[in-house]
């Protein structure tokens, strides 16, 4: 999916009467009201047709710059071959009408990773991790970098709209991809760092080139601990978030099974290996506020009231999207045998804001609040700082400005 070269004039286009040939060929406002109808791989192949037809497509799709998602879930049938992401995503990304740059996709592990038939196997689990996996990368544009984990469980809002009520899928086949275009005046930015026995400290170089230090605009920063259950990957993991736990950002993550993509890498992954991975978000004009749902939220009541606190930080819903960082003892069995407690509550208060996310092995977060003109603050009185946790939490939305 790149933009193609082409000649300087339109007139070898076959199926063109000389009369819409001229105006296909000259009037570039014709064209480019006549290209906005189409989905981004389809653009991507007209735009070597010509020079002005090349043009109309690099300012159509500068013009779509709201976030996309595909998600899927078992309605999409848990027993045909293949994960049912990779399946839908083929399907939908024919119709996408943004040229993704950054994509964040999250799957189950189960069926991802097919544990039940590589238990005990190691080279076969990792075989088939990245089968998948590779399967997925190729999807997208050459130049897009994507961001996978997998997790126990998954937070999904259906395709179509953000209105759609949000599912947490707790068991099962499931997963989601989250399409971000470049967005003028925000960067995001895929990190990761790898446990090295040898080294004590990290790089301060390598966090300054991901925008996590030295970086006046950073405002969120999603991260994930993965293998996190091997030994020392817990504290490793603290050690990472140490380094910019303390500054004016929005902290949300938490802990995942696996990495299972990340091609902004040279090296090939080795998922064995444990690190910590993420994405940062950068620009003045992004908003963000988190809050913790602790253990004490146990019911539908509580749950809205502890959400009351995100909607009071007024973050505009319009261009917003939100993250569940749930822990995998929370869920069904915490509510009394009541399930999407908390991603109803959630749509409750927040409409039209899509929602997504994981269960997860521990989650990263507390109160925080990243209001217009950056003044980070917290949401109620919080004791102590302390952004880890277990049987919690984390509800996280992220504005990205206002759509222009």
């Amino acid at each position: 999916m790149e933009l193609v070269g082409g000649g300087g004039g339109c007139s070898s286009y076959p199926s063109a009467a000389p009369r819409s040939a001229f105006v296909l060929s000259n009037l570039a406002e014709v064209v480019e009201r006549v290209l906005t109808f189409l989905p981004a791989k389809a653009l991507l192949r007209v735009a070597g047709v010509c020079r002005l037809w090349r043009e109309c497509v690099r300012r159509v799709l500068r013009a779509h710059r709201s976030v996309t998602w595909v998600s899927a879930g078992p309605a999409e049938g848990s027993h045909l071959e293949g994960h049912c992401l990779v399946r839908v995503l083929a399907e939908e990304l024919e119709n996408v009408r943004i040229l993704p740059r950054t994509v964040l996709y999250m799957a189950d592990s189960e069926t991802f990773i097919s544990l039940e038939e590589c238990r005990g196997h190691k080279r076969a689990r990792k075989r088939t991790s990245m089968e998948t996996a590779s399967a997925l990368e190729k999807l997208f544009p050459k130049q897009c970098r994507v961001l996978g984990i997998v997790t126990p469980g998954i937070i999904v809002t259906p395709m179509g709209s953000g209105s759609h009520r949000p599912q947490e899928i707790e068991i099962g086949e499931a997963g989601f991809a989250l399409l971000f275009p470049q967005i003028e005046g925000i960067k995001i930015q895929p990190f990761h760092f790898i446990k090295d026995p040898k080294k004590i400290t990290l790089d301060r170089r390598q966090l300054t080139e991901v925008g996590l230090l030295d970086n006046p605009e950073l405002r969120v920063v999603l991260v994930f601990g993965y293998n996190c259950c091997k030994v020392g990957a817990s504290n490793y993991l603290h050690r990472v978030v140490s380094t910019f736990s303390d500054m004016n950002i929005i902290l949300a993550g938490g802990q995942v099974d696996n990495l299972s993509s990340l091609t902004s890498e040279k090296n090939p992954l080795d998922i064995d290996a444990t690190g910590v991975v993420g994405l940062s978000f950068s620009g003045h004009r992004i908003q963000s506020a988190t809050v913790l749902l602790s253990e004490d939220v146990n019911d539908e009541k509580t749950a809205e009231a502890a959400l009351q606190r995100l909607k009071a930080a007024h973050i505009p819903e319009q261009n917003t999207f939100g993250f569940m960082f749930a822990c995998v003892g929370r869920g069904f069995q915490y509510y009394r045998a009541k399930g999407n407690v908390e991603a109803d509550a959630f749509r409750k208060l927040f409409p039209s804001v899509p929602l997504f996310g994981f269960f997860g092995n521990g989650e990263i977060g507390c109160d925080r609040i990243v209001t217009g003109n950056f003044i980070l603050r917290k949401c109620s009185k919080v004791e102590d700082d302390d952004l880890f946790h277990s049987y919690t939490t984390i509800m996280t939305l992220i504005h990205l400005g206002t759509a222009k």
